[in-house]
C-alpha cells in the first residue's frame, strides 16, 4: 500500500468501523492509519452510535451479512446512524446491503438507499464473475468526497453483484463492465459507498479515506 502523506490532515480524526464478521476489517484499519486517522472497531448498536464517523465495510455475501446484522442488532443502529447526519462510508458489501434488496438469497437489506442489487449474467466467457481487479469509475455528480478523484480513475473491484438504485440522484460514479453499466460509488446526505475497495486501490483509495477524514457529511 502506498504511504500516504499525514501532513494532508490538520489533525488525527477519529473514525469506528463496524464488525459483522465480513472479512477485511483489519485491513481497513490499517489503510486509516495510513491516512492518519485513529480507528477503532466495534460490533456493539450502543458504540456505533457514539461514533462521530463511522465505516461500513464488508466482504463475502449480503445473506449472511444481513443474518449477523440483524441478530446483533446493528441494522436499527445504522439505521439510525444514517438520520443522525454524521459522515457514514460504505465499502463493497457496505455499499451492497444498504439497498432495499439483493438477488443474493432471501435476506432483505437496510432500505437506506431504494432498489436492489443484481447478479453480472455474461454469455461472453471472457467475462469473468466475479470481477476482479481494476477497473474505470466515471463521475456522475459533484461531491466533496472527489476532491482528489476524476473520471477515468482505476479502483480495485471483487464483486459478483452490483447495486442499481431506483433514483438517479443517488449514483455518484459509475463503471462499465461488459456490457453493464453498474453504480460504482451512491449517495444520500451523509451516506458516500463504494462498491470498489479504498483499502486495496493504492493512492487514490487513501486519497478518498483522507477526504473521508476530512467530510463533515453534507454532499456540496
Amino acid at each position: 500500500m502506498h504511504a500516504f502523506k499525514r501532513a494532508n490532515l490538520l489533525k488525527t480524526p477519529s473514525v469506528t468501523i463496524v464488525d459483522y464478521d465480513a472479512g477485511n476489517i483489519r485491513s481497513v484499519q490499517r489503510a486509516c492509519s495510513a491516512v492518519g486517522m485513529d480507528a477503532r472497531v466495534t460490533a456493539s448498536p450502543e458504540e456505533l452510535l457514539t461514533a462521530d464517523r463511522l465505516i461500513f465495510p464488508g466482504v463475502g455475501t449480503a445473506e449472511s451479512a444481513m443474518h449477523i446484522i440483524r441478530q446483533r442488532g446493528l441494522d436499527e443502529a445504522l439505521r439510525q446512524y444514517f438520520s443522525l447526519g454524521k459522515p457514514l462510508l460504505g465499502i463493497c458489501l457496505g455499499l451492497q446491503v444498504v439497498m432495499d434488496t439483493t438477488e443474493e438469497g432471501q435476506e432483505t437489506c437496510l432500505g437506506i438507499i431504494p432498489g436492489g442489487c443484481h447478479k453480472f449474467r455474461f454469455t461472453e466467457p471472457s467475462l469473468k464473475v466475479p470481477q476482479i481487479g481494476w477497473n474505470q469509475i466515471q463521475l456522475k455528480s459533484q461531491h466533496p468526497m472527489f476532491g482528489n478523484i476524476r473520471s477515468g480513475d482505476e479502483f480495485y473491484f471483487v464483486h459478483s453483484y452490483y447495486a442499481q438504485p431506483s433514483h438517479a440522484d443517488n449514483v455518484l460514479a459509475q463503471t462499465t463492465y461488459g456490457d453493464i453499466v453498474f453504480a460504482s460509488v451512491i449517495g444520500q446526505r451523509n451516506l458516500f459507498a463504494t462498491q470498489f475497495h479504498l483499502e486495496k486501490s493504492g493512492r487514490l483509495g487513501l486519497a478518498l479515506l483522507a477526504s473521508f477524514a476530512q467530510w463533515d457529511g453534507t454532499e456540496c
